[in-house]
Formats: structure tokens, sequence, C-alpha cells
């Protein structure tokens, strides 16, 4: 009966309306990770939690293009330096980290709908074959060659004291990924060896820099995820990090510096705030959940929702409006101060 009433409270208009009406001026900021199509070999190993399937990421564009004005970075800039007013309902996309099927799959499909959008890229990423040590465990993982009990073996092996989990699921796995992003240089590099021949994958994981000017001269503007992919909060020199990351992603544009950013794993202080705002960045881009008030300015710290296949899906993968817009139109207005 749940499932029934959300699909009569959208399928009737009620949604939308109240839509309209209690969101007419915010922003939203969306965010994806990767995309991918379940025919490409680089399915089967994904992250799950962090992939979408590419028809229902263009479900999710179509969806946008009904209920939302679909904003450029470059027009949510222009609000913040001058004022000039958004459109009702604005939505910006954006993406993390810089993964090289956004290029073979999210591309293609933002140009069939039109829609502009943002790829926040970690510079040292660029280039790169192998992807993020975490999707690295996550993939050894579901291929089968790298079970719970394996990992936890090797961080009992580095000395460091933690709780292993019980089981050999997904969550499990990622307990112990956290264990390894909390670890200093040295455990984590000889933990990290140490499971490097589960680890290895032979497939294009990140961008190139050619990719990288193809989006941006395609409509797709590039913004900086960082320099090494680190938490903001852990690295030594925060700002000796995002002026790399600016520095770094110019040399591969050929073009000025990105003023455009989004926090690593979400982390950041007012610390890392104002050292962003004096290195030259613009917008700050959080993984706080909520819709941004847009009555005037945005504020240089914005909020964003993700986009995951269970925001969007039932349990069979069969793309439900109702679902999300359940999950984008009743989240919480706010305006963020660091």
């Amino acid at each position: 009966m749940r499932d029934l009433f959300k699909r009569l409270l959208y399928g009737t208009g009620a949604l939308g309306l109240y839509h309209r009406v209690r969101n007419a001026r915010t922003l939203t900021v969306v965010m994806y990770h990767r995309v991918l199509d379940p025919s490409d070999p680089r399915w089967s190993s994904c992250d799950p939690d962090y992939t979408l399937s590419v028809d229902l990421f263009a479900h999710s564009l179509g969806f946008f293009r009904r209920h939302y004005n679909v904003v450029s970075p470059a027009q949510v800039l222009a609000a913040r330096r001058s004022g000039t007013r958004l459109p009702p309902r604005a939505l910006l996309i954006t993406f993390d980290d810089g993964w090289a099927d956004n290029v073979d799959y999210a591309l293609p499909e933002l140009e069939r709908a039109g829609l502009p959008a943002v790829m926040f890229t970690v510079a040292n990423a660029v280039d790169c074959l192998q992807p993020f040590f975490q999707e690295r465990i996550v993939s050894a993982w579901r291929r089968g060659v790298l079970p719970v009990a394996r990992v936890a073996a090797v961080i009992s092996g580095s000395g460091i004291e933690f709780a292993p989990p019980a089981g050999n699921d997904l969550a499990a796995l990622r307990e112990l990924i956290a264990v390894i992003e909390k670890m200093p240089a040295g455990p984590r590099a000889s933990t990290l060896a140490a499971l490097e021949p589960q680890l290895d994958q032979g497939t294009d994981a990140m961008v190139t820099g050619a990719q990288l000017r193809l989006l941006e001269q395609r409509g797709v503007a590039i913004g900086a995820h960082g320099e090494s992919h680190e938490p903001l909060t852990r690295v030594p020199d925060a700002g000796s990090e995002l002026r790399g990351a600016r520095d770094k992603l110019a040399r591969h544009l050929q073009a000025a510096p990105p003023t455009l950013l989004s926090f690593p794993h979400g982390r950041f202080d007012a610390a890392i705030v104002r050292e962003a705002l004096a290195s030259g960045y613009e917008l700050l881009f959080t993984s706080v959940p909520g819709l941004n008030a847009a009555q005037a300015a945005p504020a240089p710290l914005l909020a964003r929702v993700g986009v995951e296949t269970e925001s969007l899906s039932d349990g069979s993968g069969r793309y439900r409006p109702d679902l999300l817009a359940l999950n984008l139109f009743k989240r919480p207005r706010r305006t963020l101060a660091a």
C-alpha cells in the first residue's frame, strides 16, 4: 500500500505541484560518480553503491528536464559573482572523481538531453590506468579473489588495532576500507602492497588529459576534487593540496585553473573553506544533503544530493520517478556555513 501511495502521489501530479511551490527559489545540486552500461566489462566489478546504469542515468536526465531548469556552472558562478538570479527550481548536474566511463556513457546522454554539467576531477588521477585503492579492493572482492578475511588478516599484520567485522559482505568490507583510510602513510602503503597481487585490474578507469579537454569542449566544465583524493582534513598541508590541484588541472586543460571544488570524501572544516577561497576557488561543493536557498546570490558552500540506484529504481531495477521525486523534492533547504 505504501508503494502504491508513492506512485499515486507522483502520478496525480501532487508531488510535482508540491515541488513547484516549495522549491521555487532553490538550487538543487545532484551528484553522480560512475555511469556504465551493464554490458561493459567494468560493470561486473565496479562499486555498486557509486555506479548507475546508463539507462537509469538517462531516465534521471529526463526527470530533470521535466521538473527543473537545469543550469550550467557558469550560470551559478554568475549568480554568485553578480547576484544574477537563477531560474526557478534550478538544478546543477555534477560528477565526482574523474571516471573515464563518464566520457563513454554520461557525456552522450548529456548531449542527447542538451544538458550541461561539471566533472570534479582528482588531479593526480588523470591519465591513470588504475582507480583509487578503495574501488580496487571492492573490485577484487566482487571478482571473488579477495575475501574480507584476507583483508582483515593483512591489516592485522600491519600492527593496527581494530575490531574485525563478521561476514564476507560488502558492509564488512567497507568497515575494513575505512580502517585502511585512517592508517598512517607507512602502514597503509605496506597493507596495500600486501594486497596488490589481488588488486590489479587491466581496465582504463580514470580520465586522460585529452578526455578532460574533450569534455570541456562538449559542455562539461571541469572542477577540482583535490590533488590526491585524500580528505583535506587529513593531508599535511591543505593549502598546498588545493593549489596543486588547480595548477595540475590547468596544465591538463591548457586553460585557466578551475574555480569549482568538490571536497574529497566530503570532508571539510572552517579552516579548509577559508584556504579554498584564498586559493582561488569560488564555489565549494559538499556532500551535505539538501537544497540550497537561492533567493539571492548562492552561498559559496553548497549542499548536494546523491543520485544512486536505490534512489530512482525498485528492487528489480525498474525506473521509479516517484522515488526520485521523493528523494529530491522533500530535502531540507539549507544555507551552509563553515
